[in-house]
């Protein structure tokens, strides 16, 4: 049953969307070319952007910044029992959904996922968002060039999520 109304839930919401226009005596067709122009107005502004965070990404990893990086603070982070492994994904996660999920499998291929990193690192995927990325993508595309407080705020947010996610998987699997 589940798996029908998956499956047909896209049709149906396009349905219902035609239907509505058309019941409002809404022109569908062009109203939704005016929509996908706009939808390509809005990436090829943001397209700069884009390029220059996946360029960053790209050299920092290449560059073994993360690497050195966990390997200078792994001191510290064992006074608090956070895994050394977890860093660079901590580190890349608020930057690359992408670049975080290839850590992750990294750490699940090399840790496994019912260890104690595999299930942080699970966990703090799911508790924390791609945030310089989200608010290139939001605030570039309404041209937005000051950000006031949400890039301290979002980040704030993470670090949380990076903290608790150690926190809790410690609490219950240790």
């Amino acid at each position: 049953m589940m798996n029908m109304i998956s499956t047909a839930i896209m049709p149906l919401m396009i349905t219902a969307i035609i239907l509505h226009g058309l019941f409002k005596k809404v022109d569908v067709f062009p109203s939704f070319l005016e929509g996908a122009k706009g939808g390509l107005e809005t990436a090829i502004s943001i397209l700069p952007s884009m390029v220059g965070l996946f360029t960053a990404i790209a050299m920092l990893r290449a560059s073994g910044f993360f690497d050195l990086f966990a390997q200078s603070v792994a001191p510290l982070l064992s006074l608090v029992n956070f895994p050394e492994e977890i860093l660079p994904l901590a580190i890349m996660r608020p930057i690359s959904g992408s670049g975080g999920m290839a850590i992750v499998s990294d750490i699940l291929s090399t840790h496994g996922p019912d260890s104690t990193i595999g299930r942080i690192a699970s966990v703090l995927m799911g508790s924390t968002e791609t945030t310089i990325y989200t608010i290139a993508i939001y605030y570039g595309s309404v041209g937005i060039k000051k950000t006031r407080h949400t890039l301290q705020s979002a980040l704030l947010a993470d670090l949380t999520g990076i903290i608790m996610s150690v926190v809790i998987v410690n609490m219950m699997f240790l």
